[in-house]
């Protein structure tokens, strides 16, 4: 096992420069591994233009929101001068293995080109970035391409497979995916089943994004069910993909902010929130508008009976996120259960909770009595742990301690041990006190972070989540932890 690094393993799974030529414009968190060369691309539109005549685009924005989906899976990569390890824009790209650069605090981006040290790079110029140092270099590199993501080398697969053996019956690699593409990914990968499918990222190009705003903002019955008759199709695709194996759907789960992304300025102005990350989100829309969640529910019981009637085998269970009173999620798991029971007969599948708030850790106990399985929420967690933002401190708050040694390493790559480490460890001996069949889990970033997975072993946790393509790195992790133990 020694033979083959964790960090040996994410190179080859990623492109690389061959060389280090250019003028070094940037630096910014290296927010998704690997490496791209391109033209500038600034904002959605330029990019969708430039794309359209068969050039490598880096997409550039100062942020990005799901209206800006279209434009970043076209892209060869993505920059931007705000956001996190967990921003919108690191977390897309690490699903669909693309290089991000974010946070690069140095540059300012205007309407058709960004400035950085009184030099300005206007759409079409040459620049090159590195997901995996966070440099961004003026001119073209040379790319190392990397081996096929979703097809491992002989003697990689060797490995893994006895890693996988090694952990058997102690933990399970599961995958981070919302599409049937991002799931065949993972399982080729080696992912086990779908620990987290984000099912707000299904509404993420722009079409599907209308049809969240018109439910939010408007109601009524055409628009759930054209909400429904949408997320029965990609269910059915996720389920057929992941055939045999579980999927886990986490309910609506997303700022609002991210919801009415592009939409009207007046509505949008009437759902305004001042820190929409603690807003109407999670739960909470759910418990306000029960026909978004039970729009959900009939489309997932409708996609099981589809593929049940095709000869499949659909194996799911529903999460419930942001929950931080027992009253929230006794609420919405008899809400679920009913609409589950009125659309499709059978046993009801397991529904269990996210922990991902100091609050729901402390009484983890509670939430354990009524739900059959937890996940660990670890990026929101981290963020309301510290008081961190996850979009707005990586490098003018994160980098500068860990430059002078306030911080070990960042909290959002790496678990901190002693504080949110600790609460979830407290959360899993009050969990299984109440309830000793619970299954617990991270699905959070961390659970493709090595240091984190091996936290995780020794924590006791049945799963780690990651995205697609860190499933082989996980593999490798937590074979090693487990033999490390």
């Amino acid at each position: 096992m020694a033979d083959l690094s964790v960090a040996e393993l994410s190179e080859a799974l990623h492109p690389s420069f061959e060389s280090d030529s250019g003028t070094l414009l940037t630096t910014g968190l290296a927010a998704s591994p690997g490496a791209a060369s391109g033209l500038v691309a600034v904002g959605s539109q330029a990019a969708l233009d430039l794309a359209s005549g068969d050039s490598a685009v880096i997409l550039v924005a100062t942020e990005t929101t799901p209206a800006d989906v279209a434009a970043m899976g076209l892209s060869v990569g993505i920059l931007t001068a705000r956001g996190g390890l967990a921003s919108h824009a690191a977390v897309v790209a690490r699903g669909w293995g693309i290089p991000a650069v974010c946070d690069a605090r140095d540059i300012t981006v205007e309407a058709d080109s960004f400035v950085v040290d009184n030099r300005r790079i206007t759409n079409g110029t040459p620049i090159s970035i590195d997901g995996s140092t966070g440099e961004v270099v003026l001119g073209d590199r040379d790319v190392r391409p990397a081996r096929p993501q979703e097809v491992l080398p002989p003697d990689v697969d060797e490995i893994l497979r006895w890693a996988d053996a090694v952990i058997a019956g102690r933990v399970t690699v599961l995958a981070n995916a919302d599409t049937a593409v991002d799931a065949e990914v993972a399982r080729k990968l080696g992912a086990r089943g779908i620990g987290l499918c984000r099912t707000e990222h299904m509404f993420l190009e722009p079409r599907r994004l209308d049809i969240v705003q018109r439910v939010i903002v408007d109601g009524g019955d055409a628009h759930i069910d054209e909400l429904a008759a949408s997320q029965r199709a990609d269910f059915a695709e996720l389920l057929t993909a992941m055939d045999g194996l579980p999927v886990t759907v986490r309910l609506l789960d997303a700022p609002m902010h991210e919801f009415l992304a592009g939409a009207d300025p007046r509505t949008a102005a009437e759902w305004h929130e001042h820190n929409p990350m603690l807003g109407i989100r999670g739960v909470r829309l759910g418990l306000l508008r029960p026909e978004l969640y039970d729009a959900q529910v009939r489309a997932l019981a409708g996609a099981v009976a589809d593929r049940r009637a095709a000869g499949g085998d659909p194996r799911v269970e529903i999460m419930v996120p942001l929950v931080s009173t027992a009253g929230e999620l006794i609420a919405a798991v008899r809400a679920l259960r009913a609409t589950w029971e009125g659309e499709l007969a059978g046993p009801v599948p397991p529904i269990g909770t996210m922990i991902e708030t100091p609050r729901a850790c402390l009484i983890a106990g509670q939430l354990a009595s009524e739900a059959e399985f937890v996940s660990f929420g670890t990026n929101d967690l981290t963020q309301l742990t510290f008081g961190f933002s996850r979009d707005d401190t990586a490098t003018r708050v994160i980098a500068p301690y860990l430059s002078d040694g306030l911080l070990e390493a960042d909290p959002f790559a790496s678990l901190d041990r002693p504080g949110v480490g600790e609460l979830l460890v407290g959360a899993l001996l009050r969990g299984r006190a109440a309830n000793q069949r619970l299954r617990a889990g991270i699905c959070g970033e961390h659970g493709g972070d090595p240091d984190s997975i091996e936290f995780a072993v020794q924590a006791g946790l049945d799963y780690v989540s990651c995205s697609p393509y860190r499933v082989p790195v996980a593999r490798l992790a937590c074979a090693q932890a487990v033999l490390g133990n």
